[in-house]
């Protein structure tokens, strides 16, 4: 489970919520267990959206609710496969990450994490890196720029 950082990250715009949606549709076609996508971008970017949009591509009824884990740290969804949502915004270092158990959970679930860019090698690498960027503009257009993971997922990103 290792990426590669050599591609240059690409980009999407987001202008809508639509836009939003529709991304996370078209990856969740491509997602399975095993898979870590790591969510990074200011407060109130979209990063929670973005998952909840994911999860529900991925079969999370509407009738559960799929809030961010910052103070809980773990939500676990049952969708097509298992998935981990996790905020480690408040984690205190990589040994708290570590004994939240979530690398040995990447063999049985996807894990989406918000905030875990700095602790990629404790969940086991290999991450596909989504940045969601609030455009200067406009606080309600936004900016998705990705790189890593799998080579299909790479080149999901590439396609831009």
């Amino acid at each position: 489970m290792t990426g590669s950082r050599s591609a240059p990250p690409a980009s999407r715009e987001l202008p809508t919520r639509r836009a939003t949606i529709r991304l996370a549709r078209e990856l969740s076609m491509l997602l399975a267990p095993g898979d870590l996508v790591l969510l990074s971008g200011p407060l109130g970017a979209g990063k929670t959206f973005f998952t909840r949009a994911l999860l529900r591509a991925l079969g999370v009824p509407h009738a559960v609710p799929v809030q961010s884990p910052t103070f809980a740290l773990v939500h676990e969804h049952g969708a097509r496969f298992p998935v981990l949502h996790v905020d480690l915004y408040r984690v205190g270092g990589g040994e708290e990450v570590e004994l939240l158990g979530l690398r040995e959970r990447r063999e049985e679930a996807l894990l989406v994490v918000e905030w875990g860019d700095a602790y990629e090698s404790e969940l086991g690498g290999g991450a596909l890196r989504i940045g969601i960027e609030v455009a200067q503009k406009s606080r309600r257009a936004r900016l998705a720029v990705g790189d890593g993971g799998r080579p299909e997922l790479q080149q999901f990103v590439a396609r831009g």
